[in-house]
């Protein structure tokens, strides 16, 4: 097979031998094609990207806490993240990588992380090196953690993943302790069990064809916007041999700016004429929520009652 079925649990797929979405991503990414996995932050976001074609799909820690009008520091909770995972992969079939952040904590609060990633169904998790509060990967101030201390959390992260779970690790190295720093952390990370290295915020297609060079494992790329990492296409990290470049806030970015603009015209044209062609449609929207399914569910549920109750009449 050469997906996971929709609707079964990793409980399940345990049971019937089924592929799990992890098994389902190491295959993505030992494909000869990059994977291009967009960032989402909600159910209805997921649909949107399965429905054009994306293989995988990333749920970013700074959309998420971003959507909840809070900072990108690692403020969000496990039982938070996990719920919003959750919500998403019952919704979608293409595999969900989750950034869990530190971890939410030490090493027994990773394996925990990782036991109620599975539970959500999510694909794969990252865990990045730095301390808490956490900083967005392009941004100044950041502290890492020593490196035997995220070697800990990588063991303990991996024990408990099995093969049900990938487990990628994220070093914020470049930009602390420069690219030794970064490929002395990799290659450490990758001896703790890492299935995926990700080396954030690096300056320039020679650091990224280093990286790769001295990595063995798969290598995933971040292409955010308005940060320390020269825009590149999929095609380019594709050439340099990433196996996966994740867009982690760019719908994010793209919805809020929208939202504004849509505000603004409504406060100052008192309606949303002029903006329509701007919208979803009720039509398109029901379309990508499988709005007519749940009506046919409905109605059959309604006429297997009646036909109940002429039985017992």
């Amino acid at each position: 097979m050469g997906e996971t079925l929709k609707g079964v649990g990793p409980a399940q797929e345990e049971e019937l031998d089924l592929p799990s979405q992890a098994d389902v991503l190491r295959k993505l990414v030992k494909g000869e094609k990059v994977v291009v996995a967009p960032g989402v932050f909600s159910p209805s976001v997921a649909k949107l990207a399965e429905r054009e074609g994306f293989r995988a799909i990333y749920f970013s820690g700074a959309g998420f806490s971003n959507l909840l009008a809070l900072p990108d520091l690692g403020i969000t909770t496990l039982s938070e993240v996990a719920q919003a995972a959750r919500q998403i992969t019952s919704r979608v079939a293409v595999p969900l990588i989750v950034d869990a952040d530190t971890g939410f904590g030490e090493a027994l609060n990773v394996a925990r992380t990782v036991d109620e990633m599975k539970a959500a169904g999510a694909a794969a998790v990252q865990i990045e090196d730095q301390v808490l509060p956490k900083r967005c990967g392009h941004l100044e101030g950041k502290e890492l953690v020593e490196v035997d201390e995220m070697v800990k959390k990588l063991v303990s992260a991996k024990e408990a993943a099995g093969r049900k779970l990938m487990i990628i690790a994220r070093t914020d190295a470049r930009a602390v302790e420069g690219m030794d720093g970064a490929l002395e952390r990799a290659a450490a990370y990758a001896r703790a069990g890492a299935d995926m290295i990700f080396p954030e915020a690096l300056e320039g297609r020679e650091e990224f064809a280093e990286m790769r060079k001295k990595v063995r494992l798969p290598l995933m790329a971040n292409m955010t916007e308005f940060g320390k990492t020269p825009y590149m296409t999929a095609e380019e990290f594709e050439a340099l041999g990433y196996n996966l470049v994740i867009f982690p806030v760019t719908a994010f970015r793209a919805m809020m700016k929208t939202v504004k603009d849509t505000f603004s015209a409504l406060k100052s044209e008192g309606t949303q004429k002029g903006i329509l062609g701007s919208l979803m449609t009720r039509k398109e929207f029901y379309g990508l929520i499988d709005y007519e399914k749940f009506e046919e569910a409905d109605e059959k549920a309604m006429k297997a009652a009646k036909r109940l109750r002429r039985g017992r009449s």
